[in-house]
């Protein structure tokens, strides 16, 4: 797997090695020992979550304030837009943003450590997303700040009107957010 850093340096795009022929394709989409080598720290992961929605579909900008979730995130059917959301105070790169578009296609992985807010954006006509989290879900530390923020400025692509759940209508302004 080659493991690349991003314009934040702690978010890394993970690209697996990938074995096709006549019959189609392997990978390994996932191998403990080389992932814990490529973030330089140990982990371990507690959920798995997968997640289908339609094009135009905006999931985000989520985090948890306690019990705060790493994501190994990929996708196996579609595309999306996948952004992070640095929301560590301490930070040089705190209320900075990256981008990266996954697809079943291309493969590629999205590690987005703790201390980010991520969200993202459906390009295909489905898409399916499935990522690893370091902690369980726990609704009662769960936030969300707004996918349209004027000061984060998110650069989505395309949007024509992106369908956002109530919970996520209602995210909260950077302003008003609280970080890490």
């Amino acid at each position: 797997m080659k493991v690349v850093p991003l314009s934040i340096p702690e978010v890394l795009l993970v690209e697996p090695r990938v074995f096709e022929d006549e019959r189609g394709f392997f990978f390994e989409s996932f191998n403990q020992a080389a992932f814990e080598r490529s973030i330089g720290r140990n982990i371990s992961f507690a959920q798995d979550n997968h997640s289908r929605s339609n094009k135009d579909v905006l999931r985000g900008l989520h985090y948890q304030l306690h019990r705060p979730q790493g994501k190994l995130v990929r996708v196996v059917v579609g595309e999306i837009f996948d952004v992070a959301v640095d929301i560590r105070r301490k930070s040089p790169t705190f209320g900075k943003w990256v981008s990266q578009v996954l697809s079943a296609e291309n493969r590629r992985q999205v590690w987005i450590p703790e201390g980010f807010a991520h969200g993202f954006l459906v390009l295909s006509d489905v898409a399916e997303v499935l990522y690893k989290a370091t902690d369980y879900y726990a609704p009662e530390f769960e936030r969300c700040i707004a996918w349209n923020d004027s000061f984060l400025n998110v650069e989505w692509p395309s949007l024509n009107k992106p369908i956002v759940s109530i919970k996520d209508k209602q995210g909260e302004s950077w302003e008003c957010a609280e970080f890490y």
